[in-house]
């Protein structure tokens, strides 16, 4: 699938995510409705956490570095299912994913109730070229110290969750 497919559907939420309806993509992004997603970091066993950035043809935050993977959740699918599934399809990756927190629909999250789940493995990641235009691994240290200067080059998404995973002082 393309990186940006406005016809595909998504569950439409209510504030508490309770699934309220379908809408298909384009849709749910321009009027900015409740939706579903998750993101995967991954770090590596020498604590570096994965950054990929978004390829040009994303329809939000083009160019700009997230999570290792992420994604929104298909009609019906479960938070843990998605997760698995976006880890493989951007990553090529199969590793245990732990779950480590929720974050409510808002602004800063992309109208998006999300998941995070953590991921540990050294295997090589093969990114797709659709979804990733590159990928780097970097310390927490020294990704707090790049937003810190350019906040503007990581999506707002990303933001949210780094701050809490490092304010939670999960340092890997």
């Amino acid at each position: 699938m393309p990186a940006t497919d406005p016809t595909e559907l998504f569950d439409v939420c209510d504030e508490h995510d309770r699934v309220i309806g379908q809408a298909p993509r384009g849709e749910v992004h321009a009027r900015g409705l409740l939706h579903r997603a998750v993101h995967i970091f991954v770090f590596s066993s020498r604590g570096e956490l994965l950054l990929h950035r978004r390829s040009a043809q994303k329809d939000e935050y083009p160019l700009r570095i997230t999570s290792s993977a992420s994604g929104h959740l298909a009609v019906g699918e479960d938070y843990a299912t998605a997760a698995a599934r976006e880890l493989e399809e951007e990553l090529g990756l199969s590793a245990p994913l732990a779950f480590a927190a929720k974050f409510p629909a808002t602004r800063d999250t992309a109208n998006e109730h999300t998941h995070l789940y953590i991921a540990r493995t050294d295997a090589r990641p093969v990114p797709d070229p659709d979804e990733i235009a590159e990928l780097e691994w970097a310390t927490p240290a020294e990704v707090a110290r790049r937003m810190a200067i350019n906040p503007d080059d990581f999506t707002p998404p990303f933001r949210v969750l780094f701050e809490w995973h490092e304010r939670k002082g999960n340092r890997e």
